[in-house]
């Protein structure tokens, strides 16, 4: 399991490299939801996501030799954009492999920032090739399955719990869990009485099927929201959601476009659907905690274009 100390030392190792994001109370949400609503604002992060953090955090930590060798990462778009900036600002080679299925603006810019990018036709072979690269001497940054990405992704947790003392519940995106397994972390050391839950989308349920079957499995991937789309969570992910976080709540993708619509709305900020799944939870854990809870939504990212956006609207029909 991860400790405070890890996510300590991650944090002043990845000081300077990334932003400290703002923690800013939201009227909008607040009005919406109908009880106070704090924003974790990692959109704003380096490359647009919480990504960074963690990205920053493994390539730091690697030897001279290792960082001469290259790294490759498999990513559905934001762990390939924040591995790829954060290489090039290290002076690392890297290797990006996405499925054909991710935003074409993620690979764009993974390309643009000097990654060399390999596409698959799926996530399950885009895992699959990451063997043979590691064979030919690359350093594998895995999105989620290592400690020093956890403990990275974990510093959002502790900014929040220093910028944020008064929270109940904090709702965070799970794809393949490594946000959620270093918050929850984070929060348990710095905020023991915060109850933290996780959200994931239909066809993305990595982690609730995992912790309905008492360990990671394999699962059928569906849902439109690539950044969640993980085909399963690990062990180490898993071992801390089961200890950690209070539930793992699914909503439709439809949900999770009208978040990103809600968000844009009343709290003034341009998200993807794999936060815009944030609000259709928090109305679920309202229903579950009633309406003395204070919310903290961890805002994980803003990595889709306007024409995604417009045309999952017209998709699913709203206004």
């Amino acid at each position: 399991m991860i400790g405070i100390a890890d996510i300590e030392a991650a944090a002043r190792l990845v000081e300077g490299h990334v932003v400290r994001t703002p923690t800013v109370p939201s009227r909008g949400l607040s009005e919406l939801l109908g009880v106070p609503v704090t924003a974790k604002l990692e959109l704003l992060q380096r490359t647009g996501s919480f990504k960074a953090r963690g990205a920053a955090a493994k390539l730091l930590s690697l030897s001279e030799a290792e960082r001469a060798a290259g790294v490759v990462a498999v990513s559905g778009g934001n762990h390939g954009i924040a591995l790829a900036v954060m290489a090039a600002a290290l002076d690392v080679k890297a290797t990006v492999v996405m499925p054909r299925t991710a935003p074409a603006r993620s690979i764009r810019l993974a390309e643009a920032a000097g990654a060399s990018v390999r596409l698959t036709d799926g996530m399950d072979s885009a895992f699959e090739l990451v063997p043979q690269l590691r064979d030919e001497g690359l350093t594998l940054v895995h999105p989620f399955d290592d400690p020093v990405v956890i403990a990275g992704q974990g510093t959002v947790g502790l900014e929040l719990a220093e910028d944020a003392d008064d929270l109940t519940d904090v709702i965070v995106s799970i794809g393949g869990g490594g946000l959620i397994a270093g918050v929850a972390a984070a929060l348990r050391a710095r905020r023991p009485g915060v109850r933290v839950w996780g959200v994931e989308t239909a066809g993305a349920q990595a982690m609730s099927e995992a912790l309905a079957a008492g360990g990671p499995l394999p699962v059928a991937v569906s849902s439109i929201v690539t950044t969640l789309s993980a085909p399963s969570v690990s062990r180490l992910t898993y071992d801390h959601a089961a200890a950690l976080v209070e539930e793992v709540l699914v909503v439709p993708d439809r949900e999770a476009v009208r978040g990103s619509l809600e968000l844009a709305e009343h709290a003034k900020v341009w998200t993807e659907p794999a936060a815009g799944c944030l609000l259709p939870a928090a109305r679920q854990v309202l229903d579950r905690v009633g309406g003395g809870a204070r919310i903290g939504l961890v805002v994980c990212g803003g990595n889709v274009t306007h024409q995604e956006i417009a045309g999952w609207t017209e998709r699913f029909g709203l206004d």
